[in-house]
């Protein structure tokens, strides 16, 4: 036999689990979110250096400039700052780390100055320097040369330099969204945790479990539905619990006295005549019965049954009804009346149907209204269709257990007990098939005293 797992362990389990696929999922984006700003950012710097865009100084306007006012590169010194003037210090850097050619490759400025042994000579490349054509009416007549001296522009460096403010960027962002989905994991997840840790203890036969109505909307309606479909399950196992065993029992009491009268027979107790025999078979007959109502319940409940809906006359039907149980009723000198309203409009309900819950109705009122007693039926239209009813002067039926009468096998009132005969199940059957037609039928105290059950069905 298994052992049943601690529920709160259960929950605890599940908790963490959708907590770290939850923030697993959340790191998947942050990352991804990441890879993909890094990677954005190494192309556009990419697409910019291969432009000459991105990384191009602000000189070579200035250069450009000078050559289209002057028509060559002579004096070009005097645009670059004094060397010691602090006044623009990244200006200044740029030109102390610049070259500058003119359109054969000679150079003309080395490093802000005209004055120094390169100048008038041919340029030799050298590796990590940065190239920037200088373009007149689209025509070159120079290049600027940027020669490195921090470590910060080689390609290392550079990559560090991407890096930097992606991870400035990347890493808050990242913070403030496992924050964010730490936050709404604790709203979302241990309402579901518990839902998903009483789902597993129902499965296992716990139908007692129920769960905690909380959390947002959606959440609060699956909570409060599971709820519902739990007390349904447990409700619906206890009476089928309750139904077995009372059907056992209804069995049992038939079959004993079958049994032993049988073998009072075979043991020649009694005679194997008519008067023995007519005990057996009444008693099978009971059976029978029983086993049809049964039948007729359970299809019932299944919505099983087939119905030919059409308009019927329940006047009509009452009165069909009435003359069936006379003999029955003048055996103990029972007065039944019937009492229809005129022009009465036709139901629309199975004729068969609804004749076999007026004949249940007459049965369990005949069973019940002592001798001398009168019972009547009753038919009219009501708001909702037209109503039957059929009311006795019997001992009645205590206010707090007429809800309970159309339940199977109940008997609560000892004035109303098996043995007044029948098994329980007539009414039962009754609010089953009157329901599936689409009506309704309730109980009450009959104005005269006694039991009331009245149906309405709708009309045409």
């Amino acid at each position: 036999m298994t052992r049943a797992a601690d529920p709160q362990k259960s929950v605890r389990q599940i908790r963490r689990r959708l907590l770290r696929l939850l923030l697993q999922a959340f790191g998947l984006i942050v990352l991804l979110t990441v890879v993909l700003l890094l990677g954005l950012f190494i192309l556009a710097l990419g697409g910019a250096t291969r432009r000459d865009l991105y990384l191009r100084p602000s000189v070579d306007r200035v250069l450009e400039a000078y050559y289209l006012g002057h028509g060559s590169w002579e004096g070009v010194a005097a645009v670059a700052p004094p060397v010691g003037d602090d006044d623009d210090i990244l200006l200044s850097h740029l030109w102390r780390s610049a070259i500058l050619l003119d359109e054969d490759g000679r150079v003309v400025l080395d490093r802000g100055r005209a004055d120094t042994p390169q100048v008038g000579q041919l340029y030799s490349p050298v590796g990590g320097e940065l190239r920037f054509p200088l373009r007149v009416d689209d025509e070159e007549v120079g290049v600027l040369i940027v020669v490195p001296e921090q470590s910060w522009l080689e390609p290392l460096s550079i990559a560090g330099g991407v890096l930097v403010p992606v991870a400035l960027f990347s890493i808050p962002l990242g913070l403030l969204t496992l924050l964010i989905g730490f936050l709404l994991g604790r709203r979302f997840i241990s309402p579901l945790a518990d839902v998903i840790a009483a789902a597993q203890a129902v499965a296992s036969g716990m139908l007692s479990t129920r769960v905690p109505v909380r959390g947002p909307g959606d959440l609060h309606a699956l909570t409060d539905s599971f709820n519902h479909m739990a007390d349904e399950l447990e409700r619906n196992d206890r009476e089928q619990r309750a139904m077995l065993t009372d059907i056992a029992h209804e069995l049992r009491t038939p079959l004993t006295v079958m049994r032993g009268k049988l073998e009072g027979i075979v043991d020649g107790v009694y005679p194997a005549d008519e008067a023995h025999i007519a005990l057996v078979l009444e008693e099978t007959y009971m059976l029978e019965r029983l086993v049809e109502d049964l039948r007729t319940l359970t299809l019932a409940e299944a919505r099983q049954l087939h119905f030919d809906v059409k308009p019927v006359d329940l006047g009509e039907l009452a009165e069909r009804a009435a003359s069936l149980f006379e003999a029955e009723a003048a055996e103990k000198a029972i007065t039944v009346s019937v009492r229809i309203e005129p022009r009465l409009p036709a139901a629309l309900a199975d004729a068969q149907r609804v004749g076999q819950v007026i004949g249940n109705l007459l049965s369990n009122a005949l069973r019940y209204t002592p001798q001398n007693g009168k019972m009547e039926i009753a038919v009219q239209r009501s708001a909702e269709g037209v109503e039957l009813s059929v009311s006795d002067n019997g001992p009645g039926v205590p206010e707090a257990d007429l809800p309970r009468l159309f339940d199977r096998f109940w008997r609560g009132e000892k004035s109303r007990a098996r043995s007044e005969g029948g098994a329980g199940l007539g009414l039962a059957i009754a609010k089953q098939l009157i329901e599936a037609q689409g009506g309704s039928i309730t109980a009450s105290q009959a104005p005269r005293g006694g039991l009331q059950i009245a149906f309405i069905l709708p009309r045409c």
